[in-house]
């Protein structure tokens, strides 16, 4: 069978088997994406080129380390580390602006370019939507009460008589749905984090 007609996964396992080719397959299938994906965040060609190339070596690092399960989809899994790349580049360019040289005036120090806040804003959406995807995995009891209490800012007493059930009860379903979260997002490698 062509490699093409192969699926990402055996594909994977081909190539942590020795098979080359296939990871060239990998890369070949999903290379648009993941550049264009990265374009629309920096909007920088050489930037985008470096970042894409680091992802590459990254996905190829964690597969040879085994730090790919195979439940997650191997190009979400893939425009995570370019996601996780691009954010990391906006952070190294804000260190950048802080440690300039005082005896230097550069006009940049005064204006303020916004990638700061866009990079924050960028941070802030990502683990909402993350959020969103880990809370609709959670048992139906905890995510009915996780999102009374969060969503609807409902207190613990009207939740439990909505939900028909004991204030301890909901304290509980609250408790292991946060608990549960924790564990998907190590899970699955995603950062909760609003650094």
């Amino acid at each position: 069978m062509l490699s093409n007609n192969l699926t990402d996964k055996v594909l994977v396992q081909n190539f942590l088997n020795g098979d080359n080719k296939s990871f060239e397959t990998l890369l070949s299938r999903h290379k648009n994406r993941v550049f264009a994906f990265i374009m629309s965040k920096v909007k920088n060609r050489d930037i985008t080129e470096d970042i894409f190339q680091d992802t590459f070596i990254k996905v190829i690092n964690s597969l040879k380390r085994g730090k790919y399960n195979e439940e997650g989809k191997f190009l979400p899994w893939m425009m995570r580390i370019s996601h996780n790349l691009v954010i990391d580049h906006f952070r190294k360019e804000a260190k950048m602006r802080k440690v300039r040289q005082t005896s230097e005036f550069d006009i940049f120090d005064i204006l303020d370019d916004g990638s700061k806040n866009q990079e924050e804003m960028m941070i802030q959406t990502q683990v909402h939507a993350d959020l969103n995807i880990l809370i609709e995995q959670l048992p139906e009891d905890q995510k009915e009460v996780l999102k009374m209490r969060y969503f609807e800012d409902l207190s613990f007493k009207k939740i439990a008589k909505l939900t028909d059930s004991s204030i301890n009860t909901s304290l509980g379903r609250m408790r292991y749905a946060l608990i549960n979260l924790r564990k998907l997002a190590e899970k699955q490698h995603i950062d909760l984090q609003v650094k």
